[in-house]
């Protein structure tokens, strides 16, 4: 997943070269780079770096990584879940995974891929076919989810004139779905409500069973290394698909999460502007997981605890807000950096979050001390240095 992540902010900010060095999971240190770059004399603490990256920061009460010590009710229940909850859930999603990849599988025989610009998928199919997709995939996605414990999911939607700017009685359609990223769960959502594509790792594509679900999808595959002298990358390929969903009905929707990170969902990083490129309408929505224990977030805590201690809630919320179009004006068309802060603004006031200017490397910093166990971090200037 932060491999997927890192390849998304390479997409949506163009001008931001991938990395190399760093394609290994946040939460997991390099043990050979410990060995041969000692870390240089500390200088912040854990505790000095929540209060400046407080975007990752986890509040629940299984507190920092989910390591937290808990309370003897909260291990009972956990308990209890392990040998219950746990194993029904992950059954019964492996389960509905596998119908769904025999409907696509069933719906693409004797169906040629679309391939253009080094990607392939089945999203432009038309038909009965692109239909039963569509239509079990939503019902599908949203029934993993009840399997997770989300049983109820609050939609709301908002209504505002000015702001998110109608124009006329003419509605057009939005090219692009972009939404705050707070968790995997984001993708489950939104593949229950809208169904779109999303940019994935080029080894997606070859996975069991997610692979052929993700070309029926339609998803874009990140391809780092160019093999022929007209390919587009990446980011151009995106922006097609944006400009083809905005003019035509049966185009399937591109899904962005501008942020490029996971947060706790209580702030907003700023947004790349890949999503505004195409000079086309967006839909903007929110997602919001209350919590009473466990938070769904998936910020500061490794991807299989998270897993297991989230299929062990009884109970787990989601709340959405459905904003109306944004619609671009011309002066927003011109400066992409403009429309995604703009519309970053609105998000941020409709969701009650608040703004933060910190991205991904300050995210690497905060999990390099937690990881290190010590309470202690190299400072943040030393970290950079260390990188370039």
């Amino acid at each position: 997943m932060d491999t997927e992540l890192k390849d998304f902010i390479s997409v949506t900010n163009p001008q931001t070269p991938p990395p190399d060095e760093d394609d290994r999971p946040l939460l997991k240190p390099d043990r050979n780079q410990e060995s041969t770059n000692p870390a240089p004399p500390p200088s912040e603490t854990i505790e000095e770096l929540e209060k400046k990256f407080p975007a990752y920061v986890r509040n629940d009460v299984y507190g920092t990584m989910g390591l937290g010590e808990l309370p003897l009710t909260e291990k009972v229940l956990v308990g209890v879940a392990l040998v219950t909850l746990l194993p029904l859930r992950v059954l019964a999603a492996t389960l509905m995974l596998i119908v769904y990849y025999v409907i696509c599988r069933i719906c693409t025989m004797f169906s040629a891929p679309n391939r253009a610009d080094e990607q392939e998928d089945y999203a432009h199919m038309g038909g009965w076919r692109r239909a039963v997709v569509i239509r079990s995939g939503k019902f599908l996605s949203r029934a993993i989810l009840f399997s997770m414990g989300f049983y109820w999911i609050k939609e709301i939607p908002l209504h505002q004139e000015g702001d998110c700017k109608h124009q006329d009685e003419d509605i057009e359609r939005p090219g692009v779905i972009i939404s705050n990223h707070v968790s995997y769960l984001d993708i489950l959502y939104h593949m229950s409500y809208f169904f779109p594509s999303f940019v994935a790792k080029r080894s997606v594509a070859k996975l069991p069973l997610v692979g052929l679900i993700s070309k029926c999808m339609g998803c874009v595959y990140v391809q780092r290394e160019s093999k022929s002298s007209d390919f587009k990358g990446v980011s151009g390929v995106v922006n097609e698909r944006i400009r083809e969903a905005h003019e035509k009905e049966d185009a399937p929707l591109m899904m962005l999460f501008p942020e490029g990170t996971t947060t706790n969902g209580n702030f907003l990083l700023p947004f790349k502007t890949g999503a505004f490129l195409a000079k086309a309408p967006v839909r903007p929505v929110i997602l919001r997981y209350p919590y009473e224990r466990f938070s769904p977030a998936w910020d500061s805590i490794s991807g299989v605890r998270h897993v297991i201690l989230l299929l062990c809630q009884f109970v787990n919320y989601l709340e959405v807000l459905q904003l109306p179009v944004y619609y671009p004006s011309q002066e927003e068309k011109d400066d992409p950096k403009l429309y995604a802060e703009n519309v970053r603004r609105m998000m941020a006031r409709e969701g009650n979050m608040t703004l933060c200017d910190i991205g991904l490397p300050e995210k690497r910093i905060y999990h390099a001390a937690l990881n290190n166990g010590n309470n202690r971090l190299p400072s943040v200037v030393v970290l950079h240095h260390k990188k370039d």
